[in-house]
């Protein structure tokens, strides 16, 4: 009757297996021997002898019949094994993966950024840093920088890309890629063969400007106040290559980075043009949530991307140098 009742628990409650105890079953199945496989897993034969009768009874079935000529598999010990190794190696996989994410070669990038970082340097450097890293996720979003730094101090985002500022004491900002800002007229503009631009002179033009929020609006009209003529703004869009089409059919005049423009300058009748002003030249930044420990894998895309950056402003200066 007890032992019945025995048997009844053990049913209710399957065995819960020591994967120590399988690893060293598989051993004594592969060798034919407790001694060869006491030998290879650097154990005394007695514990493993003893693993083996606590498997046994843990899953209340003889494995092995023992005899003085030594171990005999039975019919349930040919049957676990297949099972044992299936487990061990799902294990095996397990921990690889878990490592995996701690490194930081596996996992998940929540990543927001502006329209001039995605447009000029994002494309090339995010297919350089996925081709190292295949099983990193990056999940990238455009925002408006106020939106971006936002994102990151809310947890919404892993790193941030934008203009350089300030946006408060929740967020850290460092140095990514310089953006210069240049003038894009169309081609039969009477400005398109000059070399240079002063904002004064294409003032009396109408604008064709981003979306309400952007920063180069709002820095275009700060400067047009302080210049004390107003920026007429004609069109507002959403996106550079919108912007580039408008001003090829010559609706307007824009500012947008050098990058940006030259991305569509090609394709439609555009003269891009240098904007002669301290403030055409920008720094894009980095950003990351104040006091947060970044994942692995954010941590990689980070050093990624300022090694990116680096390695461009060293050739720009060499070139310039030359």
């Amino acid at each position: 009757m007890a032992d019945r009742e025995q048997d009844t628990i053990q049913a209710m409650h399957p065995a819960r297996l020591d994967p120590v105890s399988l690893r060293l079953f598989v051993a004594v199945m592969e060798h034919g021997s407790i001694a060869a496989a006491a030998e290879r897993e650097h154990i005394a034969a007695s514990a493993l002898s003893r693993r083996l009768a606590e498997l046994e009874t843990a899953l209340n079935v003889e494995l092995f019949g023992r005899s003085n000529r030594g171990v005999e598999p039975t019919a349930a010990a040919y049957a676990l094994q297949h099972r044992a190794r299936g487990l061990l190696n799902e294990m095996d996989d397990i921990a690889l993966q878990m490592r995996d994410y701690a490194s930081g070669t596996r996992g998940q990038v929540r990543v927001a950024a502006n329209n001039s970082a995605i447009t000029q340097f994002l494309p090339a450097e995010l297919q350089g840093f996925l081709a190292r890293y295949p099983q990193v996720d990056v999940r990238l979003q455009e925002h408006i920088s106020t939106s971006v730094a936002r994102s990151v101090a809310e947890n919404a985002a892993d790193v941030g890309i934008l203009n350089d500022g300030h946006y408060g004491e929740r967020v850290v900002l460092l140095p990514y890629h310089e953006d210069e800002l240049v003038v894009v007229v169309p081609a039969k503009h009477p400005l398109s063969k000059r070399k240079s631009l002063r904002f004064a002179d294409v003032l009396s033009d109408d604008f064709i400007g981003l979306h309400p929020g952007s920063v180069v609006n709002n820095l275009l009209m700060r400067e047009a106040t302080q210049i004390g003529r107003p920026l007429k703004l004609r069109m507002q869009v959403t996106s550079y290559d919108a912007q580039c089409l408008m001003i090829s059919a010559g609706l307007g005049v824009g500012v947008l980075p050098r990058g940006s423009a030259r991305l569509y300058r090609g394709a439609i009748t555009l003269s891009v043009i240098k904007l002669a002003e301290p403030w055409a030249m920008r720094q894009l930044a980095l950003c990351v949530q104040a006091g947060k420990t970044l994942t692995g894998a954010a941590q990689l895309l980070v050093e990624h991307l300022r090694a990116s950056a680096q390695f461009q402003q060293e050739m720009t200066s060499k070139i310039r140098s030359e």
